[in-house]
């Protein structure tokens, strides 16, 4: 079956070849669905006919948003943990093991409820690729399962044994090293595509970082990084230097950094929801773009540090307190996220392309962010189907 979205007001493709400027802007314009693929970008006056027709009413749409980077496979509230941040302790990486101590205790039902659960909340919110994480387990047995459990509603699973050093190998965090390039690996990359470390203070070291993504790499895996989140230190560099597709957070910056990124591919992933939920310094994205990094946004959902699932949300926050413009935005958190992946057939609208997309109820896509947290996704197509 055929379906053409009709009378859009402004459709933003992410290909300029389409339409105006990077974002390749139409406007009154059509999309064509066929199956679950894009058939036909244009005006609205010039669709083909098709099976069926939904009239958008003079409403914009936009790609559906790509999240690259989220940890969903979890149990338990850190409610407590927050309102005490707020009310004046700074975030550590410590809090994670609130979360491993309930992620272990719940059974497999309870871990997919709940991953069932932020897939809605996300998908009623324009999110149509979601990447997640195991690192919530930190065993063996633990790690499988989450990654099982995420491999079962999305292509995009990362083995993250190294969120944190495991609470039993607190004195021996070698040894933990070890596991996880390990015994655990072996369990775990039949499951993921991705593998991923948390190269900070108080989590792993660049030595440490190297050998698990170097292990990684030989099991098959893509590294991704967790980097120079909560300050400066080497996991941006060796994101570039191991091949990552993604350096993650990119918070805290040298102009070395920078100038890797900028001379690298690997894609800098911006998370704005951590730092409002920490009260941290913002990421500097002005200085990436002006750089020439590729930038992605995502939401980093997770129970501690940014427990966020709207894509709009983190627009609207790159937009007032990243440097970011609208249309930087909306494109980072689409065909940005879709790089950071490694992706060509999501994060855009272009005849081929997968038919995911979200209609607005505005007229534009800027009012992703000079609406923020307004409902604005009235509908949304995921592969082609109507979802929401």
């Amino acid at each position: 079956m055929s379906t053409a979205i009709i009378n859009i007001s402004s459709l933003v493709t992410n290909d300029p070849s389409l339409g105006e400027g990077p974002l390749g802007l139409v406007q009154d314009a059509a999309v064509v669905i066929d199956g679950d693929r894009v058939a036909w970008i244009g005006e609205s006056s010039k669709a083909p006919a098709t099976d069926n027709a939904v009239d958008a009413g003079g409403r914009a749409v936009v790609p559906g948003f790509v999240d690259s980077h989220s940890h969903l496979v979890f149990a338990g509230d850190r409610t407590a943990e927050f309102n005490a941040r707020m009310s004046g302790r700074s975030y550590s990486a410590g809090g994670i093991r609130t979360t491993v101590a309930a992620t272990r205790a719940a059974s497999d039902e309870a871990l997919e409820a709940n991953l069932l659960r932020y897939l809605g909340e996300a998908l009623r919110q324009g999110t149509t690729t979601f990447e997640t994480k195991s690192g919530y387990g930190l065993t063996t047995h633990d790690e499988a399962r989450a990654l099982r459990i995420a491999a079962a509603h999305t292509d995009e699973v990362t083995y993250l044994g190294a969120h944190i050093v495991a609470p039993e190998f607190a004195d021996d965090p070698d040894g933990y090293v070890a596991l996880v390039t390990g015994e655990m690996l072996d369990a775990c990359a039949p499951h993921a595509r991705w593998v991923d470390v948390f190269c900070e203070k108080g989590a792993f070291d660049g030595d440490q970082a190297r050998a698990i993504l170097e292990a990684g790499k030989r099991h098959g895996l893509v590294p991704r990084v967790h980097a120079n989140q909560l300050g400066h230190g080497p996991g941006v560099q060796l994101a570039v230097e191991v091949g990552a597709a993604s350096a993650d957070h990119c918070t805290h910056l040298t102009d070395a950094d920078v100038d890797a990124l900028a001379q690298g591919s690997t894609v800098a992933t911006l998370l704005p929801g951590a730092e409002f939920s920490t009260r941290a310094q913002w990421p500097d994205a002005r200085r990436l773009l002006d750089a020439g990094v590729t930038v992605a946004l995502s939401t980093d959902c997770n129970p501690g540090s940014s427990f966020t699932s709207s894509m709009p949300f983190c627009v609207a926050l790159a937009v007032r307190d990243m440097g970011m413009t609208p249309d930087e935005a909306v494109w980072s958190a689409t065909a940005g996220g879709a790089a950071a992946l490694r992706r060509t057939d999501i994060g855009r609208l272009t005849p081929g392309s997968r038919a995911d997309l979200a209609l607005l109820d505005a007229p534009s896509h800027v009012h992703l962010a000079y609406r923020p947290g307004v409902p604005l996704v009235s509908a949304v197509w995921r592969r082609g189907v109507r979802e929401l």
